[in-house]
């Protein structure tokens, strides 16, 4: 990894936060609580390949990378902004990179670094990137780059725009037509608290954020739509999603899909929850069926070449 991401127009605070670094976080699998990645995964009872590891063909779906380098990548101090307040901080982005065969078993290590840092105003925009290895043979298994929005921490200078990262800051703008496919599944009211990362199953933590009850994480809605693209077009190297609104659990998340030669995007509405006028959020890639919510927008995956269902 990159000894520094330093940038010309970053602001003398930024720059210093960005010689920090932080210790690796391992991972281990045998530490690893079932329940969250089942309602990660949102596998039913007839997706055993993604749920019972005695399963003949048992393998962790693509975007199961983002779990390992989770506790890395929130564990950044972001302290040194001006008027932080972890209760104002929403996930914006996520970006996931399998450079590698998934492992069933092992143990990972993560490196985490600050990648970016925009001042947009009323907010801040950050951006972590995590190198996910085997920590046996060294290897990159995955990437993760995380953006966050700190509401009430702007103000500091410097960049307002970020640069291109390629895939990982693609617009993804679906194309002006019916989608290729469309697949919608229902969530289930058990499944925040057994998703729950973080806070978000009290519902007090909730009621700061401005819900009237818990919402499911960001995350998991991604790993749903994610698990749909896979059953549609096949395996993929890369997704990127731009989280737009939220899902109550019980809800149902549709997933509309375009293929563009070797790439899948997500469809394009408009969502009913705003996080802030002064944060560009951008387009969609999944919805709530009840509410018409956008959940999901500027999505894409990068089809892994010669896969059979990659050329449907």
């Amino acid at each position: 990894m990159s000894n520094t991401y330093t940038d010309p127009e970053d602001s003398q605070l930024v720059a210093e936060a960005k010689k920090e670094r932080a210790d690796p976080v391992e991972y281990s699998y045998a530490d690893v609580s079932i329940g969250p990645l089942i309602a990660y995964n949102s596998a039913t009872e007839k997706e055993l390949q993604w749920t019972y590891e005695g399963d003949d063909e048992f393998a962790a779906l693509p975007t199961f990378g983002v779990v390992p380098q989770f506790a890395a990548s929130s564990g950044l101090s972001l302290d040194w902004l001006p008027n932080f307040n972890p209760a104002k901080l929403l996930h914006g982005e996520q970006y996931l990179r399998i450079r590698a065969p998934i492992p069933t078993s092992g143990e990972l290590v993560n490196e985490a670094r600050l990648m970016e840092v925009l001042d947009k105003g009323k907010a801040a925009a950050v951006t972590t990137i995590v190198e996910t290895r085997d920590k046996k043979t060294g290897q990159i298994i995955f990437e993760n780059q995380s953006t966050v929005f700190i509401r009430g921490a702007g103000g500091f200078g410097g960049k307002r725009t970020g640069n291109d990262r390629g895939a990982a800051s693609a617009a993804n703008a679906p194309p002006k037509r019916s989608p290729d496919a469309v697949v919608e599944e229902k969530t289930t009211r058990s499944q925040a608290a057994l998703y729950r990362w973080g806070f978000l199953i009290l519902p007090e933590f909730a009621a700061i954020g401005g819900f009237d009850q818990p919402i499911l994480h960001g995350l998991c809605s991604m790993g749903i739509a994610g698990k749909h693209v896979l059953k549609t077009y096949g395996p993929y190297t890369d997704i990127k999603v731009r989280f737009a609104g939220v899902v109550y659990p019980g809800e149902t998340i549709v997933t509309e899909m375009w293929k563009e030669g070797g790439k899948v995007v997500f469809c394009q509405c408009h969502s009913s929850f705003v996080y802030d006028q002064d944060i560009d959020i951008g387009c969609l890639a999944a919805k709530v069926k009840e509410r018409g919510t956008t959940v999901l927008a500027a999505a894409g995956a990068t089809l892994v070449p010669g896969s059979a269902k990659a050329k449907l």
